[in-house]
Order: structure tokens, then C-alpha cells, then sequence
């Protein structure tokens, strides 16, 4: 890939070897079942939203730790094989960030993460990173880190995607820096105190947020879709049936294909002033939402973190 002085997206984030097995179901506590053989996959919310991007074929790069274990060099490779600019990846003495994964046979997944040298990310290395058009954030980095992150490119006119995953509490500072928010049910409720099971309860959640300078809010629904929130816009968008293999970076596939296409169709002004919202804006949002969930869907028809994400070409026969 072409070096360059402005990416589409920089990511930065985290980047997991993730250790998954396929079991008939999730074992109870105390419980020893059998499962597949095992299998290690690239992952990391961070790197999955790379890569899920950097298919739909926008520039991508990749800020993050990995450890000096042998997972550091294949997380790496994987990344350049998708060609997500990993110049900013430092190598950290620690152990690589892990993930044990138990996938059941409904393609449900039950996480533990190690964070490793994902957790030695420092705002010194958001410092030296490159100007981006998008920059999209998560929280398996440290929170001090996802705010510097934040301000910085925010300062810099870039669009900040924040996906608060996994849940956790979010300040107020941050959430001033985030032009565009991306949380499931869960998290939603985590971030407002408020509970959130189905699409009205979305709506009255992320309407609070919005009170909170967040420009947009996007609530991803599963197998419901997504709920597109704006001061001035609601729409329900659905998603596309398939026969669901693994649900493992569904999300992440939203948010790289949604970010893609956004910057697709709006080169000028991702996110506009609110007196710059316009019907056409709010159409180029739906759109990118709808291609996001197109992304994400096809993503659970595949085994594995990034070897399920599709590509441009996938999802464009997907979709017609």
C-alpha cells in the first residue's frame, strides 16, 4: 500500500490472538465439556475494524501494541496481508492481548479477554500517529489513551467513531469529543442508566446522549438491526436474514463497512455542522448504516473473528 500522509480511517486500538473453540454449548460452572480442535484467529476490536474497513477498500492504519510473544509477528503479517498500515503497531515486552473464545452451536460466543500489551498503549503513542479523515476508537485500550485519541483528532477535523465495547462508563469529557456513537443494548444501558431491550427504549437512551454533544447515535440491535439517532432523524433500519454460523466481530464488520461507506459517500463533510444536515445527509447516513448491517450479517455466516469479515465485492453480491 501506497505510504500516506492522511489515511481514510486510523484505528487505534487493540489487537488480540484470539483462541477460539467450537462447543455444542457454553459448559456451567464447574463443568468440563468437549469441544473442536482449537483454532487462533487475528482479532482485537481495534484490528477487526481495521481490516473489516480496509476490505470495503478505503486506507487504513493501524495504531496499537502487540507483545513479543509469536503472536506479535502473526497479528502483524495478518494485518499487511489486508493491507492495514501497521507502521504505528509497536512491539511491547509483554504478552501479546489474547482472547479465549467458546463459540455454542447457535454461533453465540462467550468472551474472556487478557489485555496484555494492549493495555500498555500510551497517549505518546496517539502523538506520533497520521492525520485521518475517520478515527474510530473502542475500549480495549486504556480510557486515558481513547480520550487523548479523541481530542486529538477532534481537534484535527477528523470524524470520531467511538463503539464503547466492552461496557463500561463513559465521561462526559469524552463523549464532547465523539461525533458519532456506536453501542449495542447493553452498552447503551451501561452509558445512560437506563434500561434498554428493545427499539423505544433505544430511542429514549440515545436521545440522552445526544443532550451530551454526540452528533449521532447508532444502537446496534443483532438480529433486529440498527437504530440511526440524530436531533432531527429516527429510523429503524433492518438487517438481512442468514443462517447464523458465529457472532464473533459482527460488530466490528458493522462499524468498518458502515465508516467506509460513509466516507464514500460523503467525502466532503462526514459529519456536517446541525445547520448542515440535510435530507441528503440523512439519506447517506441511513444508506451507510444499511450497509453496515449488510456487513455484519455476512460476517456471522463465517467461523472466526477477521476471517469472517467480507469484502467490497461480498457485500455488493450480498446486497443486489
Amino acid at each position: 500500500m501506497a505510504v500516506s500522509s492522511k489515511f481514510d480511517v486510523v484505528v487505534i486500538g487493540s489487537l488480540n490472538a484470539d483462541l477460539v473453540v467450537k462447543s455444542p454449548r457454553f459448559p456451567q460452572p464447574g463443568e468440563t465439556i468437549s469441544g473442536e480442535d482449537l483454532r487462533i484467529i487475528p482479532g482485537g476490536k481495534g484490528a477487526n475494524q481495521a481490516v473489516a474497513a480496509a476490505r470495503q477498500g478505503v486506507d487504513v492504519a493501524m495504531v496499537g501494541r502487540v507483545g513479543s510473544d509469536g503472536f506479535g509477528p502473526f497479528l502483524v503479517d495478518n494485518l499487511k496481508a489486508n493491507h492495514v498500515d501497521a507502521s504505528n503497531v509497536q512491539k511491547n515486552e509483554s504478552a501479546t492481548g489474547t482472547a479465549i473464545i467458546v463459540v455454542d452451536a447457535n454461533g453465540q460466543n462467550s468472551i474472556v479477554l487478557s489485555p496484555g500489551a494492549n493495555g500498555k498503549v500510551t497517549s505518546q503513542d496517539v502523538d506520533s500517529t497520521p492525520d485521518a479523515k475517520v478515527l474510530l476508537l473502542q475500549f480495549e485500550i486504556p480510557m486515558d489513551v481513547v480520550l487523548h485519541a479523541a481530542k486529538r483528532y477532534k481537534l484535527k477535523g477528523a470524524t470520531v467513531i467511538l463503539n464503547p465495547a466492552p461496557a463500561r462508563e463513559i465521561s462526559s469529557e469524552l463523549l464532547a469529543h465523539v461525533d458519532i456513537l456506536v453501542p449495542n443494548e447493553s452498552e447503551l444501558s451501561l452509558l445512560t442508566g437506563m434500561t434498554v431491550n428493545d427499539s423505544a427504549s433505544a430511542e429514549k437512551a440515545a436521545q440522552e446522549v445526544l443532550k451530551q454533544g454526540v452528533k449521532t447515535v447508532i444502537v446496534t440491535l443483532g438480529s433486529k438491526g440498527a437504530l440511526l439517532v440524530t436531533k432531527t432523524q429516527l429510523t429503524q433500519v433492518d438487517t438481512y436474514k442468514v443462517d447464523v454460523v458465529d457472532t464473533t466481530a459482527a460488530g466490528d464488520a458493522f462499524i468498518g463497512g458502515f465508516a467506509s461507506k460513509l466516507l464514500v459517500r460523503n467525502r466532503r463533510s462526514p459529519t456536517p455542522t446541525d445547520a448542515q444536515e440535510s435530507a441528503s445527509h440523512a439519506k447517506d447516513l441511513e444508506e451507510a448504516v444499511r450497509y453496515g448491517c449488510a456487513c455484519g450479517a455476512l460476517a456471522t455466516t463465517k467461523f472466526g473473528a477477521q476471517p469472517s469479515l467480507p469484502t467490497k465485492e461480498e457485500v455488493e453480491r450480498f446486497i443486489a
